[in-house]
């Protein structure tokens, strides 16, 4: 259960965005996949102010916004794992690489901005900013993290009970074969 929980926040990222592009992908799904993913052709300018817009709406940067710190916090407890003497320096050193690094957690909206203008075109965009500040729309943005946050403990307890299922099920077929587990 505890692996479960450390990987929670990145599942309800990755929920939160593919319920965002649902209908998108619906539309997709009727299409046949190509072998190998063609490369993505280059958007306008105008189709990533509109992704950039949309993701600004969606307020995507709470989602990466302790990016820097986390990785740099990730980053010293790793290296003080393999260097327990530099305990000390790596703790002064981690707020001075904290510092130079800030703000490059900008790079992860920008690029989010470029997929979602590659993906959709720049009137679909459009389409969405609008949808996005409509009354559906304000109350897609604030009822979804709560529908998110209610689906993944709903599918995490459904997890922990099939897993029950799961092992009876294969106690039972042991138990056919004379093995107790």
């Amino acid at each position: 259960m505890t692996s479960v929980l450390k990987f929670l926040p990145a599942a309800t990222l990755a929920v939160g965005l593919a319920l965002s592009a649902a209908p998108a992908l619906a539309q997709q799904a009727a299409q046949p996949k190509a072998a190998a993913a063609p490369a993505q052709p280059k958007a306008t300018p105008a189709a990533v102010a509109a992704a950039k817009e949309i993701l600004q709406i969606k307020n995507a940067t709470a989602m990466y916004a302790g990016a820097v710190p986390g990785l740099v916090q990730k980053t010293k407890i790793a290296l003080l794992q393999q260097n327990l003497n530099y305990q000390k320096d790596l703790n002064e050193v981690a707020p001075i690489v904290e510092q130079q690094l800030m703000g490059r957690q900008n790079e992860i909206g920008d690029g989010m901005a470029q997929i979602y203008a590659s993906e959709f075109t720049e009137q679909e965009l459009k389409d969405l900013v609008t949808f996005y500040k409509s009354p559906l729309g304000k109350k897609l943005i604030d009822a979804e993290p709560r529908a998110i946050g209610l689906s993944m403990a709903f599918m995490n307890s459904w997890a922990q009970n099939f897993s029950e299922t799961v092992m009876g099920a294969f106690r039972a077929e042991m138990r056919k074969r004379g093995k107790e587990i």
